[in-house]
């Protein structure tokens, strides 16, 4: 655990590349294969499960340090994270142990799920007294389920392949599928992982195991320097981008498997598709996009979400969400590898493929210019689309985002945008841990008056007084509104709608690091109240919120979710009053 831990904390303490491989490469050449096994599975995005609760641990550390709740939350408050406090709060005596990270994971912090209180207790403090500060904070950071590190799954392969002197993108191939919750990483996967041998056939570790996926990079060119910049409209092939969930049928061994982009086997999810692909021949690998379709036309992402978070598939969401394939790439059939052919090529196989089964193809289409293209992209939000992905046809079909192999561009419409208004922040992770980062956002719920009016409620706001339950919770009260009173929408006595800000969105994305210091110095010096590390900030920055789709939620008291928002601008020319309103967010719903 120490060594990982030492490692952990190398890679949060800097941004340079080179010196993030060397401090991985330094760790892998020292690690048992069973602890470098759980290393790779961590780094390279795999979750570890939460095993105790927050408040638990929160409560374990006062009584090791022998301190009251009010002074853990100042510390809290001063610190912004809760394994960062609890590390710093707890007594520095220690016996360090030589305990590996595998032995940690799978013989202590997986076991204490469904243990007594009082054991988990026992268990937790037993365990601080063997770890220095930084295995203390790296622990809870594993038992709370909260583990993040600035590090790509990328960086790991290059990492792994600069130890092993394997080719990175054969790392990268036999890595598809290792983040799987349900196998746990082994001393075994990581020898295979990093084994040298002749043939690409070992690559493929098991049956059921994906190839890894071809990313598109975005096109941000105006329209006028397309045929400069991509040449002309036959070179390329032209589909439409789908709002689904990428993913990949593998057929072999007479079974099917299905999984997303994420690396998540979802098979058991999408019983329809799995029937769908008996009729592929044994030996064939297809990458599509996962669509709930109805009336002959994709349907929205939102009855897509419906069926992710579903353990068990009722008659019901099956007929409502009907689930499909839609199919645009080969990757394999009849047991050959199809990656280094051309697109054009892979295409034409793909139809072959498809003719005699009951799999939809993703059309492509042909026009005479990217202007009579530019046209058509302007229908994708009424045909439930995002844009177009342009595909070149001498393209091989690459490993990740990569130019070297082929290209792919995603011309996507642009994203839907509101102007709202700054209402609630908390501190970021990583190097941006001591700055608030991650923002709430509000609109109006009706469209004010006159700047008079916005400052009535902005007056409420900084004086109304703090709801009991906040000081016992450490976080906001559940309501999305703020104001003088009343409720969102509800309509006065004499017909008028309360005026009021009703938290939609959460973003933390889209600034320049200065732009966050600035916002940061802005939020400490116009904070309302604190609970915990988020502040609630008196309503005076406006921002341009871009999302790139949005739909009806019950579970938000705004009424509306939006999908992918980020900032794409400060607003400083634009007064709080005239900030968007829930009108506005219904009429783009209504689009």
């Amino acid at each position: 655990m120490k060594h990982f831990s030492r490692l952990f904390t190398e890679l949060d303490s800097t941004t340079s590349t080179n010196a993030k491989l060397a401090a991985m490469q330094r760790y892998f050449a020292l690690a048992s294969p069973q602890d470098a096994a759980w290393a790779v599975y961590f780094l390279s995005g795999g979750k570890p499960r939460q095993v105790v609760k927050t408040a638990s641990l929160r409560a374990l550390a006062c009584a090791a340090a022998g301190i009251e709740d009010w002074l853990f939350d100042e510390c809290y408050q001063a610190v912004g994270d809760l394994a960062e406090t609890i590390a710093y709060v707890l007594p520095l005596d220690f016996s360090a142990s030589d305990v590996g990270l595998a032995v940690w994971v799978e013989e202590r912090l997986l076991p204490l799920r469904g243990l007594s209180d009082g054991e988990v207790a026992h268990r937790v403090t037993g365990f601080w007294r063997e770890l220095d500060s930084q295995g203390r904070f790296l622990l809870i950071k594993l038992v709370g389920g909260g583990f993040r590190v600035g590090v790509s799954k990328l960086l790991v392969q290059r990492a792994l392949a600069a130890h092993s002197g394997v080719d990175a993108k054969r790392i990268a191939q036999r890595m598809m599928g290792y983040l799987d919750a349900k196998v746990f990483p082994s001393a075994a996967k990581f020898i295979a992982l990093t084994a040298i041998n002749a043939g690409a056939k070992e690559d493929i570790l098991d049956a059921g195991q994906p190839y890894p996926f071809f990313l598109a990079h975005q096109l941000d060119a105006p329209l006028e320097d397309f045929d400069a910049r991509l040449g002309p409209v036959d070179d390329w092939q032209v589909e439409w981008k789908y709002d689904g969930i990428r993913g990949q049928i593998v057929k072999r061994a007479g079974q099917v498997w299905l999984w997303s982009r994420g690396e998540e086997l979802v098979t058991e999810r999408f019983p329809e598709i799995v029937a769908l692909a008996q009729s592929l021949p044994d030996g064939t690998v297809l990458d599509g996009e996962i669509l709930v379709w109805r009336d002959d036309a994709p349907a929205s992402f939102a009855l897509l979400q419906q069926r992710i978070g579903r353990k068990t598939l009722g008659k019901k969401i099956l007929l409502d969400a009907p689930v499909t394939f839609l199919a645009y790439d080969l990757l394999e059939v009849g047991g050959q590898d199809m990656r280094a052919r051309t697109q054009r090529v892979r295409r034409t196989s793909l139809e072959h493929v498809l003719a005699a089964t009951g799999f939809k193809l993703s059309p492509v289409e042909r026009l005479a210019s990217w202007v009579d293209f530019s046209v058509l992209r302007s229908e994708s939000r009424a045909r439930g689309v995002e844009g177009f992905m342009l595909k070149r046809g001498d393209a091989a079909y690459g490993t990740g985002r990569t130019k070297v192999d082929g290209l792919w561009w995603k011309w996507k419409i642009e994203p839907m945008t509101i102007d709202c208004v700054l209402i609630y922040a908390q501190a970021g992770h990583g190097r941006r841990a001591s700055l608030y980062t991650d923002y709430t956002f509000a609109v109006w719920s009706r469209q004010p008056v006159d700047t008079a009016e916005a400052q009535s409620v902005v007056r409420a706001i900084e004086v109304r007084e703090p709801a009991k339950d906040r000081a016992a919770t450490g976080r906001p009260e559940q309501a999305t509104a703020l104001s003088g009173g009343g409720e969102p929408h509800e309509v006065g006595r004499v017909g008028v709608i309360p005026l009021q800000l009703v938290a939609f969105a959460k973003a933390y994305s889209g600034l320049t690091d200065e732009e966050f210091k600035q916002i940061d110095s802005v939020i400490r010096k116009t904070t309302l109240e604190k609970f915990g590390p988020v502040r609630s900030v008196k309503p005076t920055l406006v921002f341009e919120l871009g999302f790139e789709g949005i739909n009806r939620s019950p579970r938000h008291k705004s009424g509306i979710a939006v999908r992918f928002p980020r900032m794409l601008r400060i607003r400083p020319d634009k007064p709080l009053h005239e900030a968007g309103t829930l009108d506005e967010l219904n009429l783009l719903l209504n689009q």
